[in-house]
């Protein structure tokens, strides 16, 4: 198995491709941080459900996708990785993006953890900014 050099990247990649898939599910390999950025995704609601299986090394985060009325509408629109481990894109409290206007979140990885941009406002807290959804 191949060394990934951005997992984030690679767990957005797996969902957007499930969602444009129309799949009811994605399994992706387990972290701390992506585990941190599936809890944001559901309390968001852009997501219906994720768990964590397995055990050690090999643990999986096992995500449901949500969609509208049918499949045909996503909640989903996009996802785009921001901050790369070649450049990394970093903002000031004042400076925290708003995506679409305040439509789409942007998920903050700061000092007091990984959060959406709407709490990292709250918090006056800036950070390293990872990824944009909408």
């Amino acid at each position: 198995m191949a060394v990934m050099s951005d997992p984030i990247a690679d767990m957005l990649t797996r969902i957007r491709n499930a969602n444009t898939a129309k799949h009811d599910t994605v399994d992706i390999p387990s972290s701390r941080i992506k585990c941190a950025i599936a809890e944001i995704l559901l309390n968001e609601g852009y997501i219906t459900n994720y768990t964590v299986e397995g055990e050690g090394v090999k643990k999986t985060i096992h995500v449901t996708l949500k969609y509208g009325k049918d499949k045909n509408e996503k909640v989903i629109h996009g996802l785009s990785r921001i901050s790369k481990p070649g450049l990394r894109i970093y903002a000031g409290a004042e400076d925290l993006p708003k995506v679409l206007g305040g439509l789409g979140i942007a998920i903050i990885s700061t000092n007091e953890g990984i959060m959406t941009d709407k709490e990292a406002r709250a918090k006056n807290v800036g950070g390293e900014v990872m990824a944009y959804v909408w």
